[in-house]
Order: C-alpha cells, then structure tokens, then sequence
C-alpha cells in the first residue's frame, strides 16, 4: 500500500461528516470508503446509477441518498441543505478521490476547533494515471475547496463544474487529497467531451464580462487561476498554448512519457472548447441568416 494511503487517524470519532458525490462509480467506491474508516457520518449521494454503486453502499451501511443531477453546484446545495448531515463540517468528495490518514487527522483537528470566522477550506489535490502521481504534467498544486462548514457555503453551477460562495475565510489545508481515476481512457475522454460542451457554453455566455486581471496577481490561488482560464479563453490555438503552458512553462515534461501523453490530452480539451464555441457561434450566424 503507498505511503500516503495509509491511514494514521482511525481511533475515536472525528466531528467530520462526508459526502461522496456519485453515478455509476462501483470501481472506485470501495477505495474511497475503506480510507473513511475513521468517519462517523458517511452520506452518498448518487444521480441514480446504474452499476453496482447502491449495492455497495447497502452491503457497507452507508447512508444513500439519490437525486437528478442538475449540476455540481445544485447537487452540492441540495445535498447540504437536505441529506441530514451528522456534523457542521463537511468534506466534499468525489468516489475516485482517497483521504490520506494525515489529511483525515487535520480534518479532525479543525471540526474540533470549529473556528467561527472561516467558511471553508482549501485542499490540494495530487493527481495519479497510469499507478503514479503526474505531480508536474498536473499542474500541482492545484486547489480546490472542499471541506465546508455546512451554514457558511453555498454553491452555483460555473460551466461543467461550481463555484462557492463563502460566508467567512477561506484557508489552505496543509495535506493533500489523493485523486486516482480508474475507468480507463475511454471514459476519460467521454467525460471531457461533456465538460468541454458546459465549458464552452458557459465561456459563450461570459462573452461580455470584464476580464479582472487584477486577480492574476492575487494571493488567493482559486482567483489567481479563475483568473488565468478568463484570461486564456480567447488565446489562437488555445490548445497549443495550452500545452506549451503545462508541459514547458510547468514542466510537464519532469513526468516523462505519461506526461506528455496527459499534457496533449489536456490540451485537446482546450481544443474542444475552442472548436465548440466556434461551431455555435457560425450555427448562430448561419441561423439568423435563414430566418431573414
């Protein structure tokens, strides 16, 4: 078992409760139970599968809630406001992500503390494929924020993913959170054909918003790369400039062969935004043009 798998935090019961957002994740589900162990208040919540995914949760007594998915930010919402969670402080997870036993303690050590001016919590995520951790090609560190105090955050649907609106600071963690996807390429690049449609609809929609670049030099790194996917929206060949970005200015290339490999499927999908947002935009033309 890799070091950082490795739970340290199982004895007593942390004020922690945990979501896990699903549809269809029997292959990665198990993983991310068994490194909850040391959790109280487990809660699924599923967008009606159809594998195996509710069996599992029925086999380990884990509390399972389904409902239609309508985006991140409205699932995350309902999910807050009506599973019933045990606990004010909530991690968010999805089932390919692993909670490392010395992120599980800090976890622990913060509901305790349950300081009143803070509203959530960044953590970093390390990315594995193909049984390692891409921690260049990945763009690590890269933030997101997941551990909530439940009546300070709410969220709102931003492209294929959210955005969170915080009542209260927002602070770094110190461990990582560990992200392994197993369902293999082909599900890899079906996902991000459905990302890449949200993507460009919501950039399509933003077309006429100020660009902000006062936040590319902010000290909060969740406005800093905000900042830099506004910025990098209209770049020719954004693919291209994508790749250059991650593989030569973020050293991609440290990652060897699998590096490169995930590099140039990072930049297809700035290429899939790119090519989409330029077919709606002649569709759109070509339509106003019929109907004269």
């Amino acid at each position: 078992m890799p070091e950082e798998f490795v739970d340290d935090a199982t004895s007593g019961m942390g004020g922690v409760s945990v979501m896990i957002f699903t549809l269809n994740e029997a292959i990665h589900l198990p993983a991310c139970l068994d490194a909850l162990v040391w959790c109280d208040d487990v809660i699924v919540v599923d967008s009606f599968s159809t594998d195996e995914t509710a069996a599992i949760c029925r086999e380990r007594g884990i509390r399972f809630v389904q409902r239609t998915f309508d985006g991140f930010g409205m699932q995350r919402n309902w999910a807050l406001e009506r599973a019933g969670c045990k606990h004010q402080w909530v991690l968010i997870l999805d089932a390919d992500e692993r909670v490392p036993g010395s992120l599980a303690g800090e976890l622990r050590a913060i509901a305790l503390k349950d300081p009143a001016h803070v509203g959530a919590y960044r953590i970093r995520r390390r990315f594995h494929m193909w049984g390692r951790w891409l921690r260049y090609s990945s763009l690590y560190p890269s933030w997101v924020v997941r551990f909530v105090h439940k009546a300070r955050v709410r969220y709102a649907n931003r492209g294929h993913a959210e955005t969170q609106i915080v009542d209260g600071e927002t602070l770094n963690m110190e461990h990582d959170l560990i992200d392994e996807n197993l369902k293999g390429i082909d599900e890899w690049f079906a996902r991000q054909n459905r990302y890449s449609q949200k993507e460009a609809e919501f950039e399509l929609s933003e077309e006429n918003e100020s660009v902000g670049l006062i936040g590319l030099i902010s000290r909060d790194p969740m406005r800093r790369r905000a900042a830099l996917k506004t910025v990098s929206r209209n770049i020719p060949f954004r693919g291209a400039a994508y790749f250059l970005y991650a593989y030569v200015f973020r050293r991609g290339f440290l990652d060897g062969r699998d590096g490169l490999m995930f590099c140039r499927m990072r930049a297809l999908y700035q290429a899939e935004v790119e090519i989409k947002k330029y077919d709606s935009r002649r569709s759109n033309r070509m339509n106003k043009l019929t109907t004269r």
